[in-house]
């Protein structure tokens, strides 16, 4: 299920057809993934929606792999915020750095299954993220997602926390170092650009990523022969745009580009959750052992990565944490 991308090439032109739109708009979009992503598709999806809802009048030119930030997906929402770019299609792990309480969503073993997200970011957890996300010049527009973490390397199965002793795990941000670290692995911070070519190279033994949304598409089976389903973190794509440029628009174009997120983001999440769904198998035919623990082992993961959780939930705050934890009725 592919959707083509949208190119515009010119930058500005008169408008014709959209009443309360005085001219034609050319957006930048940034993706740090490829474009087989679910993540790319989806900012893609998000341009299709637009430009037909709009007219022809708001465009997007969407851009893959980090280009417009040099590679460095860290730099996203700092281009958001300054307004030097318009939209990105990212994660919660990739702009923690610039809003730390986005963090939360990472905490190991936080979720249990999908009910149990969607409950979060569809409730006050969410709402509070996306105002947050408002004191930092950014305006969240749509959840989508990236999914549950698992955990792949090159030199052996994963099935007990000691399993892990020694081993080199490329990872995102301070968190992971933190839990794979509890784990006994030897955490590698390093940019996804920079990743695949790492794991390699024997930089580094493995990484963790979801399967739909990452491991398939950027074809880590490639250079990993093990993966473990441990499920021990989830991350949520997000749609986001510049909050002045938001605030710049009128009222019904507003409305089109929220309309159009939402939408997109939620084909986005269901195309990434079909992947993952059926991505073991392609996972199994590339030529990976596909490792799925019990529910003593995965009590055994989470009860060594407990300081790791402890430590973070004071950061991001407890308060913040009993949000995401919420049930529906409570």
């Amino acid at each position: 299920m592919t959707f083509g991308k949208l190119i515009t090439t010119a930058a500005m032109a008169v408008a014709l057809c959209a009443p309360g739109i005085a001219s034609a708009e050319t957006f930048r979009l940034s993706s740090e993934t490829n474009e087989n992503s679910s993540r790319t598709q989806g900012a893609e999806r998000f341009a299709e929606l637009l430009d037909e809802a709009s007219g022809g009048d708001m465009t997007v030119k969407v851009f893959p792999n980090a280009v417009l930030t040099g590679g460095d997906q860290l730099k996203q929402g700092e281009m958001l915020a300054r307004g030097s770019l318009d939209f990105s299609v990212t994660s919660a792990i990739t702009i923690s750095t610039l809003v730390p309480e986005m963090s939360a969503f990472s905490l190991p073993y936080l979720f249990s299954g999908y009910d149990e997200v969607d409950a979060a970011v569809n409730g006050p957890a969410g709402e509070e993220m996306a105002r947050i996300m408002e004191e930092h010049d950014l305006k969240l527009l749509a959840w989508g997602e990236s999914g549950f973490r698992e955990l792949t390397n090159s030199k052996r199965p994963i099935r007990t926390p000691e399993d892990l002793a020694g081993l080199k795990i490329r990872v995102a941000g301070p968190m992971f170092i933190d839990v794979m670290s509890e784990l006994g692995a030897n955490p590698q911070q390093i940019q996804w650009t920079e990743t695949f070519s790492a794991l390699q190279q024997g930089v580094v033994d493995g990484q963790e990523n979801p399967i739909g949304a990452v491991i398939i598409p950027q074809r880590v089976y490639e250079v990993q022969k093990y993966i473990t389903n441990w499920h021990y973190s989830y991350d949520p794509a997000f749609l986001m745009m510049s909050l002045a440029k938001w605030e710049a628009l009128d009222p019904e174009q507003q409305e089109m580009i929220q309309t159009a997120a939402t939408e997109a983001m939620d084909w986005q999440k269901e195309l990434t959750r079909e992947q993952t769904e059926e991505g073991i198998q392609l996972l199994k035919d590339e030529g990976m052992e596909v490792y799925d623990p019990t529910p003593e082992e995965l009590e055994a993961f989470a009860e060594a990565a407990k300081p790791a959780f402890d430590l973070w939930a004071d950061k991001v705050g407890r308060d913040l944490v009993e949000l995401f934890t919420q049930t529906p009725e409570s």
